[in-house]
């Protein structure tokens, strides 16, 4: 295999990639005028998320075939333990979200959906059926965070949401989605082949829609008189 598999999902589904980049969520964030009430629930339940992302990628350890994928997962996992869940935890306290209040949290429906699907995607398949499930967040957020830092319509003086896009366009964020996309590369070039892309592009689908219904899981959770025309 020759190429980015991460740019070739994409181009085949990009309806899904660009309902899921452009979200109104997304359009929030670089406005600046999201609902601050669906900013708090998204991070409340990304909390959740992250947890279970946690889960995704001690499975993906599990599933390695060589020591060299058995660390890059767990360099990965231990990141997302060590740093950016209590990254994670202090930023939701700028918010007014203790971490008390995180730890008693139930998991919305949108949150069971993605995270399940790829720990099903993982359990069923292999290593490289788990990470085009995981693609979706660990680079996608990347590519998110990054396009609004460049674009000339994100609102970068009073914006209440400009942190969340220095953090996932800054350079920690930004090589962690570099390394996801190697990784991705390197298990397509020991694993793919042209009769099983159909199958990978329809796990990426997936992934990406429930993507989007995170968001909008955010959106839904303030009130009509809070929500832009």
């Amino acid at each position: 295999m020759t190429g980015s598999l991460f740019e070739r999902l994409k181009s085949a589904n990009a309806a899904a990639w660009t309902d899921y980049t452009q979200h109104d969520f997304v359009l929030g964030l670089q406005r600046g005028d999201l609902p601050e009430a669906a900013f708090r629930q998204y991070l409340k339940q990304d909390y959740l998320f992250l947890i279970q992302f946690a889960r995704a990628y001690a499975l993906l350890i599990y599933k390695s075939p060589s020591l060299g994928d058995m660390r890059a997962a767990a360099g990965v996992l231990q990141g997302l333990i060590d740093v950016e869940m209590q990254m994670h935890v202090r930023y939701c306290a700028d918010w007014g979200i203790d971490a008390a209040t995180l730890e008693t949290l139930d998991e919305a429906p949108e949150t069971i959906a993605y995270t399940r699907y790829v720990l099903d995607q993982g359990m069923a398949g292999d290593v490289l059926d788990l990470m085009v499930a995981l693609s979706p967040c660990v680079i996608g957020y990347g590519d998110i965070g990054a396009a609004l830092q460049h674009s000339d319509e994100t609102l970068k003086s009073g914006n209440p949401y400009l942190s969340w896009v220095d953090m996932y366009s800054g350079e920690e964020y930004q090589e962690v989605a570099r390394s996801a996309r190697a990784q991705l590369d390197a298990l397509a070039d020991a694993r793919m082949t042209e009769a099983r892309f159909p199958e990978l592009s329809r796990i990426f689908a997936r992934a990406t829609t429930l993507e989007s219904g995170f968001w909008q899981m955010g959106l839904d959770a303030a009130g009509p008189e809070d929500r832009q025309p």
